[in-house]
């Protein structure tokens, strides 16, 4: 892939309902908690208040989700997927990035294909509250900008069909989200009519899931129903690029 093929685009696809959603992960196993000393580095991309709150004040930070991950790995927050953020890592969740510069991509891209694993979390439309005012730069985006790179892996992002609050089936786990899109592709593994797309990208992987809300679990504004076993989908999916 070369910067020539990652056009600068945007698509945002408004649409209104509830959904049920089922995803074809039965039987698969939480992992559990591992010892410090065996825990690796899990690089962190994200738009979202998950290391702090939207004040950037320490009493606000530490999300659900956050406490979760350092149970198995040690979080590293980064600010792009460029070739020195990523130097030297295994692992990466991009948790509804902000759009990357072009040459992020191709380095990241190429990061991939020699081996590294990743999982984006692309949500087309995100429910998820923010005090800051639209245009601010540090809220996050509406929409997951895909500029060309879930094109390069082989997938196809639509938007939420319906929009709303969706429950997802995931074999023995039920998830809350809200609003998630759907991935299409004629390459990658598609489990939950579109939820999650698992892609072998040259030697490493891409796991895709279209939502991002998912992970908003606690506090006000988050999610309603049961969110109980959310976070479980975080690590199961996670473990799974590591074995990959």
């Amino acid at each position: 892939m070369n910067r020539r093929t990652l056009p600068a685009a945007v698509v945002v696809i408004v649409l209104a309902g509830a959904a049920v959603i089922g995803v074809g992960m039965k039987g698969a196993q939480v992992p559990a908690p591992r010892a410090p000393a065996e825990r690796p580095t899990l690089a962190l991309l994200t738009s979202l208040p998950l290391v702090f709150g939207e004040s950037f004040g320490l009493e606000s930070g530490g999300s659900a989700a956050l406490r979760r991950l350092e149970q198995r790995y040690n979080v590293l927050p980064i600010g792009v997927a460029d070739a020195a953020s990523l130097g030297g890592q295994k692992l990466l969740l991009m948790a509804h990035p902000r759009a990357q510069p072009a040459e992020a991509l191709v380095e990241l891209d190429q990061w991939v294909r020699r081996g590294g694993r990743v999982l984006l979390l692309a949500d087309p439309r995100l429910d998820w509250p923010s005090e800051r005012p639209l245009g601010d730069k540090l809220r996050p985006p509406p929409a997951f900008a895909d500029t060309g790179l879930l094109q390069h892996w082989g997938l196809h992002l639509s938007g939420p069909d319906p929009e709303g609050p969706a429950s997802i089936v995931n074999g023995d786990l039920t998830i809350a989200a809200s609003s998630p899109g759907k991935l299409e592709s004629r390459s990658c593994v598609i489990a939950g009519g579109g939820f999650v797309a698992r892609c072998r990208v040259g030697k490493g992987a891409a796991t895709v899931i279209a939502d991002a809300d998912w992970l908003n679990v606690e506090g006000e504004g988050s999610l309603e129903g049961s969110t109980e076993q959310n976070l479980d989908l975080l690590v199961i999916e996670l473990a799974r690029l590591e074995s990959r």
